[in-house]
């Protein structure tokens, strides 16, 4: 359902448009989670090291896919907000042209470089094969993830959380039966978790396809929008490349980490990656009210609504600040027992899995301290890519990148496995303080160019209005 966010209270929309984009991350965590927890039990921890062992790579281009189509929907967004349904249609047309090209950009670079790749990342012999195995099959999903990112982004610009939901818990449901299915069933090992999500996403974008179709005349690709036009084509990637960029150099740092952590061996690999599915579920939330706030803000700042927008980001901030303290003491009592699901003690290979369970819980206990600093980032960074102003998030990114390459490398050495863990945290203070301080920069300096603005039209609605002499 089609939904302008110019009016109405901002902080009710703001949470009714944030439900959803929860309810759909934590099935995407489910998602993911339920891959880990289906191949740790059911083969064996060396499996979940293989798929934990090349999750940063996968995240880097899936993170340039996010970034990449998210930087396009603002633009839709922002033409939706201003009312301009031709603007919306030429924009849907160029979306998808441009995401076309990047899913087999990314398809192609994914497949054929992918063993220099998880060589790069220092992944042990003994869990090689597996992983790359995994990770070809996983690869050949690229064109449908990117197709599902823009259909999803496209709906929301629209104001539509829910739809992509509803498609995301369809497609989460199907991955895991057929999880079951090729693993517990025919018993095809890693490789049958790749071909399951396959499977699941490629149905998932099919159907939506058709549904959009129908349900989204606004979004149909019409044949008098379909002309290739350089300008709007320009304007859609100085938002798509800095936002890909910033998205990848994010994953790109977390391979560097990830990188480091299996140089620790396969016990180190399947502690980490499984608190780091925790940690994502448990952040979700604060993942949702950004992603809320980007639609919030491009279709407002179409409609020239900047007091409505800092009314947005308040509410948005005191939510995030809330929940923060939530996801830190949910992950911080519970969080051991949920790393215990990712192992079957019958099924260790060899491991020590008290030890992974221990390491894991420690991870949780140290990045939990820092949340509130991840909402800033959620909150304040796509704010401002709302507002149509790329640079400062991906400058917050390297920001990111730096401090956490240098605190897993300087720290592991010096304080070995455990000094990983501040890793994140580090980068994490150091984003969310930057961006906080160019959000105040940013607001201030557009407030003062309105005020301007409105006093120069009142003084010459006045003169326009003086007698004359």
């Amino acid at each position: 359902m089609i939904n302008d966010l110019t009016i109405g209270s901002p902080i009710k929309l703001i949470i009714k448009f944030a439900i959803p984009l929860l309810m759909g991350n934590l099935f995407l965590q489910l998602y993911q989670i339920s891959d880990m927890i289906i191949v740790g039990r059911l083969i064996n921890v060396q499996a979940l090291a293989a798929i934990g062992a090349t999750a940063p790579i996968f995240m880097v281009f899936l993170m340039i896919a996010f970034g990449f189509t998210g930087g396009l929907t603002v633009i839709t967004a922002q033409r939706f907000g201003a009312h301009d349904n031709d603007g919306v249609q030429t924009s849907v047309f160029h979306c998808f042209l441009a995401a076309l090209i990047l899913s087999v950009i990314l398809t192609f670079c994914l497949t054929f470089f992918l063993r220099p790749l998880l060589h790069l990342t220092n992944i042990p012999p003994q869990i090689f094969e597996q992983a790359y195995n995994f990770m070809f099959i996983l690869s050949l999903s690229t064109i449908m993830i990117v197709m599902y990112n823009l259909l999803s982004g496209l709906m929301r610009a629209v104001g539509d959380s829910k739809t992509p939901l509803y498609f995301l818990i369809f497609c989460t449901l199907i991955n895991i039966a057929l999880n079951f299915l090729f693993i517990g069933k025919f018993g095809w090992g890693v490789e049958g978790s790749a071909t399951g999500t396959l499977a699941a996403n490629t149905i998932s974008v099919i159907i939506c396809l058709i549904y959009m179709w129908y349900k989204f005349p606004l979004l149909r690709l019409k044949k008098e929008f379909m002309h290739y036009r350089s300008d709007v084509m320009r304007a859609h990637l100085r938002m798509a490349f800095p936002m890909a960029l910033q998205f990848s150099i994010l994953s790109f740092s977390i391979m560097i980490v990830q990188s480091v952590c299996n140089s620790f061996g396969p016990d180190i690999i399947a502690a980490f990656a499984a608190a780091l599915r925790i940690e994502m579920f448990a952040t979700q939330p604060l993942l949702a009210i950004g992603l809320a706030m980007a639609t919030f803000t491009a279709q407002n700042w179409g409609a020239n609504l900047l007091s409505r927008i800092r009314r947005g980001v308040k509410y948005a901030f005191l939510l995030s600040t809330t929940i923060s303290l939530l996801g830190f003491l949910l992950v911080r009592y519970i969080g051991h027992d949920m790393i215990a699901m990712f192992i079957d003690t019958g099924k260790s290979g060899g491991s020590d899995v008290a030890l992974i369970i221990e390491i894991g819980s420690q991870y949780l206990v140290i990045s939990t301290l820092f949340y509130f600093f991840l909402g800033l980032i959620f909150v304040f960074r796509n704010t401002i890519q709302g507002m149509g102003k790329p640079l400062l998030p991906l400058l917050s990114s390297i920001t990111e990148l730096v401090m956490r390459a240098f605190a897993a490398i300087y720290l592991a050495r010096l304080m070995g496995y455990s000094g990983i863990f501040y890793a994140s945290p580090i980068s994490w203070a150091a984003a969310g303080s930057l961006v906080a301080v160019g959000y105040i920069y940013y607001i201030r300096k557009f407030s003062a160019e309105t005020l301007r603005w409105q006093m120069g039209a009142v003084k010459q609605k006045l003169r326009e209005n003086s007698p004359v002499d």
